[in-house]
């Protein structure tokens, strides 16, 4: 059996994201295998949903670090020692070095809650809403040192309903990210994939859904 790829998931808030990926990486056939939480604030829920997992938990706290340079350099610290392969950005609330992202290019995975390119930063539900799309979702890609950006992995689409609200259309987006997140993760750690130029390729491609047309005639 090929070894599991070694993973860090990074996280800033309650970590559903999180609890995703430990759910998947609870079956040893899953290709990643999940050796520690980091947290940049203390109080974090997702440190106590990591521990009752059984998984290593590590504060690396942002306001403890006089600039974001040295914040990224005690996390590469902090990876390093845990022989980390993977990167999963889950809730992670910080923007992260050019020279972080460098060092670990192609190596970190983030899951962002709209359709990339659209919608990059925050409250990104209400502005699909107040832009009339039809579909909505969410997006699976490797970090750049521009927020939001890098080549994409995977991508998940649900309809937007003509009486949604943010939270309604939030709640919908995030039950994909929770399925969305663990596949894209598996194709990466399996070794299913490669990156060429700013574009992934797949070496073995699942097969492609039939298309989702909203609304249907």
């Amino acid at each position: 059996m090929t070894a599991r790829r070694r993973t860090a998931v990074l996280v800033s808030g309650r970590g559903s994201n999180m609890a995703a990926l430990i759910a998947a990486a609870a079956d040893p056939a899953y290709p990643a295998e999940i050796v520690r939480v980091i947290s940049n604030r203390p109080g974090a829920g997702a440190l106590d949903r990591a521990a009752e997992a059984g998984i290593a938990t590590l504060v690396v706290d942002h306001k403890a670090h006089a600039d974001r340079a040295a914040f990224d350099r005690a996390l590469d610290a902090a990876l390093a020692a845990d022989a980390v392969e993977l990167v999963c950005l889950a809730g992670f609330m910080r923007l992260l070095t050019p020279w972080f992202v460098e060092r670990w290019r192609d190596r970190i995975v983030n899951i962002h809650p709209a359709l990339l390119p659209s919608f990059k930063g925050l409250d990104t539900h209400a502005r699909a809403l107040a832009a009339g799309v039809r579909l909505h979702g969410c997006t699976v890609h490797l970090v750049r040192a521009e927020m939001d950006e890098g080549p994409i992995l995977a991508q998940a689409a649900v309809p937007v309903l003509d009486d949604d609200t943010p939270d309604s259309l939030a709640a919908r987006v995030l039950g994909a990210e929770h399925r969305l997140y663990p596949a894209a993760v598996a194709l990466y750690a399996g070794g299913r994939l490669a990156v060429e130029g700013e574009r992934v390729r797949f070496a073995d491609a699942p097969p492609p859904p039939p298309m989702l047309v909203w609304p249907e005639a």
